[in-house]
This record gives structure tokens, C-alpha cells and sequence, in this order.
């Protein structure tokens, strides 16, 4: 009899997240009951946010509980229904959970059109992260043609996507990377208007060059001494969508606040901290608008697919804290 293997939170991670703050193991498969159907798993997304997950504490979402699935969101082909309206056979997308097999009633479940984009393309540009793009660019910060918009983490999951929109938008789009080749890709292949090299050793300038005019938009994913250094050279009324804080999420103490505070108030800046499930009733409006981007060749992704199964699931993960990967992280399984 096919068994399920999962992953499970062992332990709070102290620190990086260690393979030791997990369980691994084969359990007995679950058939479905009246109204379920079950999923056959293909592949898992690892995103910034499992890292707070794990966390004790007030957040958006509970924490993921001591010896609980570790909480992710998959995209797998149904394999046995007694649901009516999923078939064996559809592609579906939800927060099933990092294990081989999982078991539905269709809440919070997306179909995925594998003859628009491949499944790991439902787990990156047309998936949360492409959702998250959408509505921090277009509800948050609100771009105006012309305006200079800075996306840092730009080669990152979310980062290439709204440095997309932004061009679309008729916007200068400018991104923050780390590394020569993440910067040639987003400007050469994505059709960013430039590239700052965060690991150059020169922020400060390389930004304030590649921004002549000032930055109107700041998309913000990591915190720390990159932020610092867009809020000095944000202009007067300029937003901030602030999507994540990835600098400090393996951090054992709190770190010290942004040092440019000051700033917010002189430039009379709009920062807004936002989550993805805020605009759960605008999903339609935003798939459809990066489903026709996409089928209309406006709008590409680039996914960074790791094999191993389940099994290299915490290795996998660690590499989302330390710039290890190039593009969406993926785990095929």
C-alpha cells in the first residue's frame, strides 16, 4: 500500500532553520471521505515567509505548531475524488502542506492551467508571488508613468515581477541584486532600466546613479542597510510597499529599526506593510491581468527548480536566507 512521506516541525529553529527542526517521516496514506478529494503532491514552494511561520508569537497567521505539517503551499494532480466539482486528474494549487499526499475539501484551492504555464509557474509568477507583485505595485504603491520604482530583491520570486509591471506600467524600473549575473538577468532578460550590485561594495552611489532623479516607489522585500539606503533618496511623497524584512528573519535578536527614520517624516513618505491574503477578493482581477501579461509574452518567470524530494526539503530551505537561489525556489518531489 502507497504510503505518505512528510515533513513535520520538530522544533523552533534558534538562528537558520536546521534539518534538525524537522521530522521526516512515512505515515499511513488517507483516503478521501464525502466532499474530498486527494492530492498527489509535484511540487512544493519555498518561500521567505515559512522562516516566520515556524516562529512563536502575534503574526498574520498562527504559527505553525510543534509536530504539525509543515505549513507550504504545493501545487499536485488529483488523484482520488468524492468531490464534485474536482476530477482525478486536475492540477490544483493550495496550502496542502509539505508531504507527498494531501487531502481536501477545496478550501482556499486554485485549478492550474498547465496548457498556459507549467505547474512550478503556479507556484511563482502566476502564483502567490506573482499575486503579491500585483498588489503591492498596483493597490499599495500606486505607480505613476514616469515615476522611478526601486524593487529590491529583484531577482527574487516577487522582485522580477514587479520590476515587469513596472515597466509595463511605464514606470523606470530599477532593481537591487546580488551579484553581477543576477543583474545582467534582470535588466538583459526582464527589461529592468538598470541594475544596482548590493554586493559591489558602493550602495549608496551605484543607487544614486542609477536613480538621477530620485526614487518615487520603493519595493521593499529586505530590510535592513538596503533600506536605510533607499529612504535617503526616496523623494518628496514617495511609497513603500513593504513586503518582507528577509535580512533579519534568521536573526536571534531583534535587530536595530531603520536608521533613516527621519527621512519618512521630511519626504512625507507612505509606508505600508501588506499581505497577500489582504486582497483575497482582487485574486481574480490580478491572475487575470498576469495570465494575459504572460500569454501575451509581457511577462516571463524564472523558476529555480531543486530535485531531491522531501527528503532535501530543509537543505532546500536554508538556501532562501543566504541568496542561494536565482529566481522562484522550487522543491520537486
Amino acid at each position: 500500500m502507497t504510503k505518505n512521506k512528510v515533513v513535520r516541525l520538530a522544533r523552533r529553529p534558534h538562528g537558520a532553520v536546521k534539518r534538525e527542526d524537522f521530522a521526516i517521516s512515512v505515515e499511513e496514506m488517507l483516503e478521501p471521505g464525502d466532499g474530498e478529494f486527494r492530492v498527489k503532491t509535484e511540487y512544493v514552494s519555498l518561500d521567505p515567509a515559512m522562516r516566520g511561520w515556524m516562529n512563536e508569537g502575534k503574526s498574520y497567521i498562527p504559527p505553525v505548531a510543534i509536530g504539525e505539517v509543515m505549513r507550504a503551499i504545493t501545487v499536485g494532480t488529483v488523484e482520488a475524488s468524492r468531490h464534485p466539482n474536482y476530477a482525478e486528474g486536475d492540477i490544483v494549487v493550495g496550502l496542502l502542506g509539505t508531504q507527498e499526499y494531501a487531502i481536501s475539501n477545496g478550501a482556499g484551492i486554485t485549478k492550474a492551467d498547465i496548457t498556459l504555464a507549467p505547474m512550478p509557474s503556479w507556484l511563482g509568477g502566476l502564483g502567490m508571488p506573482g499575486l503579491t507583485a500585483y498588489f503591492g505595485l498596483i493597490k499599495i504603491s500606486q505607480p505613476r508613468e514616469g515615476e522611478t520604482v526601486v524593487v529590491s530583491a529583484a531577482s527574487g520570486a516577487v522582485g522580477q515581477i514587479v520590476g515587469q509591471i513596472a515597466h509595463l506600467k511605464g514606470c523606470r524600473a530599477v532593481g537591487i541584486a546580488g551579484g553581477p549575473e543576477k543583474c545582467r538577468f534582470i535588466t538583459q532578460e526582464l527589461g529592468f532600466d538598470a541594475a544596482v550590485d548590493y554586493k559591489a561594495g558602493n550602495l549608496y552611489g551605484d543607487l544614486k546613479a542609477a536613480c538621477p532623479n530620485g526614487i518615487d516607489v520603493n519595493f521593499e522585500s529586505v530590510g535592513g542597510d538596503i533600506m536605510d539606503t533607499v529612504l535617503a533618496q526616496m523623494n518628496p511623497f514617495g511609497r513603500i510597499a513593504l513586503c518582507g524584512l528577509i535580512s533579519s528573519y534568521n536573526a536571534t535578536e531583534l535587530p536595530p529599526g531603520p536608521k533613516n527614520m527621519r527621512a519618512i517624516l521630511a519626504m512625507r513618505l507612505r509606508m505600508q506593510g501588506f499581505i497577500v491574503f489582504d486582497f483575497i477578493k482582487d485574486y481574480p482581477e490580478a491572475l487575470t491581468a498576469l495570465s494575459n501579461w504572460y500569454r501575451d509574452g509581457k511577462l516571463q518567470f524564472r523558476e529555480d527548480v531543486r530535485t531531491g524530494g522531501l527528503d532535501a526539503f530543509p537543505d532546500m530551505l536554508g538556501l532562501l536566507y543566504t541568496g542561494g537561489n536565482f529566481g522562484k525556489l522550487v522543491l520537486k518531489i
